[in-house]
């Protein structure tokens, strides 16, 4: 790609990455989709650190205060010093959500970057995931704190979140999918999701970067900063946006979009 190309090409999958890292509506698929579409080349490891920490940050922002009670209070319930025991829960909670994602990468991480990459299975696994999600939004909710979180409902949210490592799931989308579907009300399993999505990025910027420092491949420091800038402001306004409307809005314009977008593929591709 030429110089101009390769700015525009770094804002617009920036913007791609920040608006749907956090729409239950898949940031892979968009990310392996778009560059298809649009007959680019593979945007490239550096640019991908770049776009995944613009987004952490962004979530890191937003949700400081809450980290930062989380981190107090789960530090002093392993000291056994006094703490706030409802912190400290959503710790373990996120905790306990975080660590099959982990087996689960470690173990299929082959299988999922070599055969699980395909237009049919990035529409087959939007359209079917997009349907549950509508599915789980229409059940009754009772739960209105993240704090009330059990470490059951955790691992449940933990094990679907596995599903995420399959492109076109969705890891916001599947973990909301199963929070609405343990009676979670659609903010609070919205802000869970949020809080999960701060390790599973953090841990994705980690091994990039490890690959990215082994690899020979050239750095274009500028484009990397556009793509940080970019998915970190994207990403900022959507979560701001999401929170602030999800409860009035619910799944179904979601599902329908997935729908289309599972329809074009299948169109384009098939």
């Amino acid at each position: 790609m030429g110089c101009a190309l390769d700015y525009l090409a770094a804002i617009v999958l920036a913007l791609v990455q920040g608006l749907t890292e956090f729409l239950p509506i898949s940031s892979s698929a968009h990310l392996i989709l778009v560059p298809q579409l649009l007959s680019w080349s593979d945007q490239g490891l550096a640019f991908d650190v770049a776009v995944h920490l613009g987004t952490l940050i962004a979530v890191i922002w937003i949700f400081q205060r809450e980290i930062k009670a989380i981190v107090i209070a789960s530090l002093n319930a392993v000291c056994g010093r006094e703490h706030d025991r409802t912190e400290a829960q959503l710790g373990s909670a996120i905790l306990v959500a975080t660590l099959p994602v982990i087996v689960a990468g470690l173990m299929f991480e082959h299988v999922i970057a070599t055969q699980l990459r395909s237009p049919m299975v990035i529409a087959v696994t939007t359209a079917v995931f997009g349907v549950l999600l509508w599915v789980a939004d229409r059940r009754r909710n009772s739960v209105d704190d993240e704090h009330e979180i059990t470490l059951w409902m955790a691992l449940l949210i933990g094990l679907a979140q596995m599903l995420a490592l399959v492109p076109g799931t969705s890891r916001s989308g599947v973990t909301i999918m199963a929070g609405l579907g343990l009676g979670l009300s659609r903010k609070t399993a919205a802000r869970f999701s949020f809080l999960l999505s701060i390790p599973a990025i953090g841990g994705a910027s980690v091994l990039e970067t490890q690959q990215l420092i082994q690899s020979d491949a050239p750095v274009n420091w500028s484009v990397m900063l556009v793509g940080l800038l970019v998915a970190g402001v994207s990403a900022y306004v959507c979560i701001k946006l999401f929170l602030q409307t999800i409860e009035r809005i619910g799944m179904l314009p979601f599902m329908l979009y997935r729908l289309l977008l599972a329809a074009v593929l299948f169109v384009i591709f098939f």
